[in-house]
């Protein structure tokens, strides 16, 4: 089964209705061309658009903005990635890394630090901990 797009929805529902592109376009306040290319995939509607559209064809609001803008999904279904996650990720890799680690001859105390660094601010890759290491050492004077 094919994957339902936008463009495919649109045609499908204005068939329906025994609408021209011309109909459409005038009903919802667009020119046909864009209606065209909105059923061909090259354009995506404005959400202002996308209400007008689901009035005019007895559509689905939200079905028509999922399929126009998918990044919207997660919003809808209360889906987001957690920071938290994203964080721990960057750490297990960085302290999986026992060459890196080895190779930047780093302590179970530097370690401990890292750790909660990790813990109070997102880091994104592992590697960063290698750079806030860096300057925590020239921060501080060794005795």
């Amino acid at each position: 089964m094919s994957k339902r797009t936008l463009g495919a929805l649109v045609k499908e529902a204005r068939d329906g209705a025994r609408m021209t592109q011309h109909e459409l376009a005038a009903a919802i306040g667009v020119k046909a061309s864009h209606i065209a290319y909105i059923e061909s995939g090259h354009r995506r509607p404005s959400i202002s658009l996308i209400n007008r559209l689901s009035e005019a064809l007895g559509l689905n609001a939200q079905e028509l903005l999922v399929l126009a803008h998918p990044e919207v999904k997660q919003i809808i279904d209360g889906v987001r990635p957690s920071r938290r996650r994203k964080a721990e990720g960057a750490w297990q890799r960085f302290v999986s890394n026992q060459a890196s680690l080895r190779r930047h001859a780093i302590t179970q105390a530097e370690l401990k630090v890292l750790k909660q660094v990790s813990m109070l601010e997102q880091v994104a890759h592992p590697g960063h901990f290698v750079f806030i290491l860096n300057a925590i050492r020239q921060a501080g004077a060794k005795l």
